[in-house]
């Protein structure tokens, strides 16, 4: 079983590199294909794609099984970047923009689902934070990559690389997972899991827990860097170096977070992580100058807050669900797409009354009311 999460952990790393490869330069490539004004709407539609999209995995799960799945979605990737790479019309370029939006967090769903099998609920603490810091190597690793060399190139070289890189985890998936157990899925419709999902109370909580992380993380992807750049005037090598050294906590705590919810619970864990998010995002907004040294650290601990939040959510709610609730694992995923539509609404419309830090308060607001919603976990839920 050991080797077997070893494996895993090998799968995500592979599937983490070319999704990081691009993640960060996906908007500017849509900007230049499509003008600015459209950035969001195709961000909009493709997180609404998702959304439909994560509804109906349970049905193609119970009829082809997990490794089928997986195989399918990472051969769709690979086509996904390619068409990217080598295509230049605009409506062509966003419309596999948006149907394509979903194919990284269904690959997620399907190496979560293999986790669930080969793993114990005793564990699930660890393992979640395992897999959290292989997510962030591998981000960490490609930007270091995309800083020194891909810097300098084409955007379709970029997502040519991504293509190349997703079929080598094809071919890998191929091999590793071809004779992985496969669990009696439930079999209910796509309307009655989304009902009895959000009827367990747990699950719900866990759902509402991830959502604000989300919301955290989208509105802080999308704005601090719009933020530091325009409204503080930080260079760009400047925010580099700043944000190389926020995700330092996405390596460190993780696991060593993930060790101590399997022994004392999630509970005062995600308390604490809402409350240094809380804390780190009320004192952005009054912080309307300063230097690179304060706002590393500010930033640095905004992600100390989340990083507790992500492995300690994960936990909670994967402690929740059997391997054969896959559908369950599509709900609980959806609420990064959903984030992505939410969060700009809500920032759009903040806009309208307030100057643009006043976010950062609304943020800090959600974050503690994130308290909150973790102090209604009970001792029996864990």
């Amino acid at each position: 079983m050991k080797n077997n999460r070893k494996i895993i952990y090998w799968a995500v790393f592979l599937s983490s590199v070319p999704f990081a490869l691009t993640h960060y330069i996906n908007s500017s490539f849509i900007t230049a294909t499509v003008g600015e004004k459209f950035v969001g709407l195709l961000y909009t539609l493709g997180s609404i794609s998702s959304l439909a999209v994560l509804s109906f995995v349970p049905i193609i799960f119970r009829r082809i099984g997990a490794y089928k799945f997986l195989i399918w979605v990472a051969a769709l990737d690979v086509i996904y970047f390619f068409i990217l790479a080598k295509t230049r019309g605009m409506l062509w370029i966003s419309t596999v923009f948006v149907l394509g939006f979903s194919l990284n967090i269904l690959v997620s769903f399907a190496l979560d689902e293999f986790l669930k099998i080969f793993s114990k609920n005793s564990w699930l603490g660890r393992v979640r934070g395992i897999v959290l810091i292989v997510t962030h190597v591998a981000f960490i690793l490609t930007q270091l990559s995309v800083w020194l060399y891909w810097g300098s190139k084409s955007f379709a070289s970029v997502y040519l690389a991504s293509s190349l890189l997703t079929a080598f985890f094809l071919l890998v998936s191929i091999f590793i997972f071809r004779n992985a157990p496969e669990p009696e899925y439930d079999k209910v419709t796509h309307v009655r899991f989304i009902k009895e999902f959000f009827k367990k109370k747990n699950l719900l909580r866990a759902y509402g827990i991830n959502l604000l992380l989300q919301i955290f993380y989208s509105w802080m992807i999308i704005y601090t860097t719009i933020y530091l750049s325009i409204h503080l005037g930080f260079s760009w090598n400047q925010i580099g170096i700043m944000f190389a050294i926020m995700l330092i906590p996405f390596l460190v705590l993780p696991f060593h977070l993930g060790k101590y919810g399997d022994t004392f619970g999630e509970r005062k864990m995600l308390m604490v992580g809402f409350l240094v998010a809380g804390f780190a995002t009320l004192a952005i907004f009054f912080k309307a100058n300063g230097g690179i040294i304060i706002w590393t650290i500010l930033l640095l601990f905004s992600r100390v807050g989340a990083s507790i939040i992500e492995v300690m959510s994960d936990a909670y709610f994967f402690k929740h669900i059997k391997p054969e609730n896959e559908q369950y694992i599509g709900v609980y995923r959806s609420t990064a797409p959903l984030s992505y539509i939410l969060g700009p609404l809500l920032a759009s419309f903040i806009f309208l009354f307030v100057p643009f830090n006043f976010i950062y308060l609304v943020l800090c607001a959600l974050m503690l009311y994130g308290v909150y919603l973790s102090s209604t976990i009970r001792k029996g839920d864990i």
